[in-house]
């Protein structure tokens, strides 16, 4: 398969670590974010990578440079930002032929299982399967609501009134036909703003039961040095069904 790793964000909120190197390349324990989620890739038998950056281009090349083997990565440099789902768009020849593809934020951290979130996504006829986390904080997010089968029934960017704490995790399976529901630029085009309401009632959402934190802020950052356990175990727990991902507890 292949995928999207969005890292095109000016990485504003964790500044000043990031005025002299990318977000996607802050250790996590000393391990970059992007060499993580390669490795993450490279487990559950993703090859091909598009990955677009908008600072620091050079390090993200010398990085990928010097790393040997596994995913295939192809660089893209954006002088400007065009926004998230602006990228996929202007790169949706990366995906052609692709039944689905992955759309992934490499802000996040996760050690998620990959192969359990493919699985819940075959199992339905929706346009998109969206990856939910639970957050402490639904204001600064979007979240959504789920019918019993999982199908997403509502979604708001960072809304004033929250209806759950069920929150997007920016980790997206997509079919071809979510091509179709981008607006064209030049401005700014982003999924949460942009896309994702357009695609209530055929969408579903996977609950993921794994470790996951995004790495937008110091804080956040500072938790993950704190407790993140890294991707040294092979065998990432497969225990129940299918069917309970899309369903919050």
């Amino acid at each position: 398969m292949k995928a999207f790793l969005l890292a095109g964000g000016l990485g504003e909120r964790l500044r000043p670590l990031t005025l002299r190197i990318p977000k996607c390349l802050v250790p996590i324990r000393g391990v970059p974010l992007l060499e993580i989620w390669l490795r993450l890739c490279e487990r559950y038998g993703i090859d091909e990578v598009l990955l677009n950056v908008s600072q620091h281009p050079a390090l993200v090349q010398d990085f990928l440079d010097r790393r040997s083997g596994g995913v295939q990565v192809h660089l893209v440099r954006e002088s400007q930002p065009v926004g998230n789902a602006g990228t996929v768009s202007a790169n949706r020849a990366f995906v052609a032929g692709e039944e689905s593809f992955w759309i992934v934020y490499s802000d996040n951290l996760t050690d998620m299982s990959l192969d359990r979130m493919l699985a819940f996504h075959r199992a339905h006829d929706g346009l998109l399967t969206m990856g939910l986390f639970r957050t402490a904080q639904p204001r600064m997010s979007g979240i959504v609501e789920l019918d019993e089968s999982g199908r997403i029934v509502g979604f708001a960017e960072k809304p004033q009134e929250p209806s759950s704490d069920l929150a997007n995790a920016g980790i997206y399976l997509a079919r071809q036909s979510v091509l179709e529901q981008i607006p064209p630029g030049p401005r700014l085009v982003d999924f949460g703003h942009h896309v994702l309401p357009r695609l209530i009632g055929r969408m579903y959402g996977y609950r993921i039961r794994e470790y996951f934190v995004d790495i937008g802020t110091p804080a956040a950052l500072a938790r993950a040095e704190a407790d993140w356990a890294g991707l040294s175990l092979d065998a990432l727990a497969d225990s129940g069904s299918v069917e309970e991902g899309g369903v919050p507890e």
